[in-house]
């Protein structure tokens, strides 16, 4: 097993809005990350003590932006900003996950061309799959993200 840096070296989110908890296996086209529910999550339900089940869309896509972020830094870059533009077909077997499972998010790169890419995500408890989806994404250059803010400010 490899050593992984911390997951908040690989995304570009601020605590508490970092809700995977550590990186596993990441590959060239794939990666493999963990979430264990429980209170130190921003969307656990102390009452109900569990995590709605549609959060698992950003759990998938915190986890693609963890593989971003390992490669940029691969390569001596800082984790890059990336936009969720939307997922498609998120079909889930459960209404929420419950504190103290473990769930682990697996996403492979579909395609990629010019910063979108489209990436097929599972989130499994055990070995079961809980829910799948496609997310698609967007990692703009330096210079369009520039572009962008400048456009926003104005």
């Amino acid at each position: 097993m490899t050593n992984f840096p911390d997951i908040a070296e690989l995304l570009p989110h601020d605590a508490p809005m970092i809700l995977v908890d550590r990186l596993i296996d990441v590959q060239e086209e794939s990666v493999h990350c963990q979430v264990d529910i429980g209170e130190h999550q921003l969307f656990f339900d102390n009452e109900s003590k569990t995590t709605p089940a549609y959060v698992g869309i950003e759990f998938m896509a915190q986890s693609i932006a963890a593989w971003s972020g390992f490669h940029a830094k691969q390569k001596g870059e800082t984790p890059p900003i990336g936009f969720l533009l939307g997922s498609r077909r998120y079909q889930v077997d459960c209404d929420r996950f419950e504190q103290g499972q473990t769930l682990d998010i697996y996403a492979e790169k579909v395609i990629e061309d010019s910063g979108m890419a489209v990436f097929s995500a599972r989130i499994e408890l055990d070995g079961v799959q809980l829910a799948s989806c496609q997310l698609n994404v967007y990692v703009p250059s330096e210079q369009k993200l520039e572009e962008m803010k400048n456009r926003n400010s104005q």
